[in-house]
């Protein structure tokens, strides 16, 4: 079968490409050219369309701040983290939509006796709300809200950082969102307040400035900040990214010890974020961007990389809206 189609190619290159773009646009049938969305982004999903697709993210990092020191720890090495999983939006209108997402995370510590775990992590849902869409000068303002619940998927060990897969708390959060956009430049920011439930771990007492006789563990609520700015087009949306996640309490980590679920986790990521919908296969999106800790307490000096592949399935029997991009 491949020395069939080799040959084919080999004797009419340009018929046998058209041959097989024309397969690719049946086999996608119905879709239609439009944006996948996340929950930190100003993009929304038309009503009855349905993006889905996989995420990867993958970072590590060698040194870490304990407390305001930042160190290295060579009983750790690099500490890497890799997760992948499911994410996915319905447009339940072109102002409201819905997002899920469910990783899998797997870590690892290249040097000392720790081992990596790796398991099903949180499952999260939002619920997206363009509130305002306004015209501004030559630009057009839109004004967004975003609630958002996460609940552990599996019964992992959140008391083994820094290689848990996650932190085992059930969390709420609400963002407002505003995105101001002249022709194909944007700039949007979000604020993030997210209110995070106690846990329990296994074990009946535990140090933090105090000893603590109970398994039950006190999570401090967090604050989040996003600023994004750049080019938002038919086929591209380049954006610089600065993130910003302060945990409202906790404590630090104290000398040579390991983290412990509710420290005070601060940071703050630099980086880039891609989208690219490819105009000669309609439907698909592809997703990327990296970023750099460049300021912490309590966490790693990481680098990170994220890649996506989505494709967009319509749910509607009548002429699909247009993805709306403030």
């Amino acid at each position: 079968m491949f020395l069939k189609i080799k040959q084919a190619y080999q004797q009419k290159p340009i018929a046998f490409c058209r041959k097989i773009k024309l397969i690719i646009y049946l086999f996608l049938g119905s879709s239609v050219p439009l944006s996948a969305q996340t929950d930190i982004d100003a993009i929304m999903m038309g009503k009855n369309l349905f993006c889905a697709g996989v995420m990867y993210s993958g970072s590590n990092w060698n040194e870490y701040w304990e407390g305001t020191l930042k160190r290295e720890n060579l009983n750790l090495g690099t500490v890497s983290t890799n997760m992948i999983g499911p994410m996915g939006s319905l447009g339940i209108s072109s102002k409201l939509n819905l997002i899920f997402n469910l990783p899998y995370v797997k870590t690892n510590a290249s040097a000392g006796q720790l081992k990596g775990f790796k398991g099903v992590q949180d499952l999260s849902l939002w619920l997206k709300w363009k509130a305002v869409k306004k015209q501004i000068g030559k630009g057009t303002m839109s004004l967004f809200t975003i609630g958002g619940y996460s609940l552990p998927a599996s019964d992992y060990v959140a008391d083994y950082l820094p290689l848990s897969v996650g932190l085992g708390s059930r969390n709420i959060s609400l963002r407002g969102m505003a995105d101001y956009q002249r022709g194909v430049w944007t700039a949007t920011v979000s604020g993030t307040y997210v209110r995070r439930s106690n846990i329990e771990i296994d074990r009946p007492s535990y140090y933090t400035t105090e000893m603590h006789y109970s398994n039950k563990v006190y999570m401090p609520d967090a604050a989040q900040f996003n600023l994004r700015m750049g080019y938002r087009g038919k086929e591209w949306v380049l954006e610089a990214v600065a993130d910003n996640w302060t945990t409202l309490g906790g404590f630090d980590i104290t000398r040579n010890n390991m983290p412990f679920p509710s420290n005070k986790m601060n940071m703050t990521k630099m980086g880039l974020s891609m989208k690219y919908e490819p105009a000669y296969i309609k439907g698909l999106t592809l997703i990327g961007g990296a970023n750099t800790t460049v300021a912490g307490r309590n966490v790693g000096k990481s680098t990170g990389i994220q890649a996506g592949l989505f494709y967009i399935f319509n749910f509607s029997e009548k002429t699909p809206e247009k993805t709306q991009n403030r």
